[in-house]
């Protein structure tokens, strides 16, 4: 099977549904919500996670109930789009952990940030840590989040 949605059954489908609103659900429960045997869920679910159809499992931390209480969504504009400069900014991007999510977008800006800190102080720090002291950030635009309406990683299938 391929990363190629035709090729999920129904079952695969049902699969993603549920282990994606709670990837601790117990195999009886997935198959009897799926309408399969516990012995099919659990080989569909390995050929989806060697086929990388899941990419992986995670849990969903409250920020705020572990002190980064402030969420950013920061646009990046960088001087130039070499390639191994935009690989450089990926990589630091992902190394760091108040870096929830890092997009390269089209548009006016090159990158999406989600960024956690659990204060002004604490993302002032940050941004001058990641972009102001990164020769090759042209300007960036940040935007608070008031309030997080919808958090999710959910693909509908």
């Amino acid at each position: 099977m391929s990363k190629d949605h035709q090729d999920l059954s129904p079952v695969d489908r049902a699969i993603l549904r549920i282990v994606q609103r709670d990837a601790s659900c117990r195999l009886d429960e997935i198959a009897e919500e799926a309408g399969a045997s516990i012995a099919t869920i659990q080989r569909r679910l390995r050929q989806l996670r060697e086929n990388g159809v899941i990419d992986g499992e995670t849990v969903l931390v409250n920020p705020q109930s572990v002190g980064q209480g402030m969420t950013f969504l920061i646009l990046v504009e960088l001087e130039r789009e070499r390639i191994d400069i935009l690989d450089a900014f990926r990589r630091k991007m992902a190394a760091e952990p108040h870096i929830q999510q890092c997009y390269y977008i089209t548009g006016e800006a090159d990158f999406a940030l989600i960024a956690l800190a659990e204060d002004m102080d604490a993302y002032q720090a940050l941004i001058q840590r990641l972009l102001f002291d990164d020769k090759n950030v042209k300007r960036f635009r940040t935007s608070v989040v008031m309030d997080r309406s919808k958090v999710s990683l959910n693909v509908a299938v």
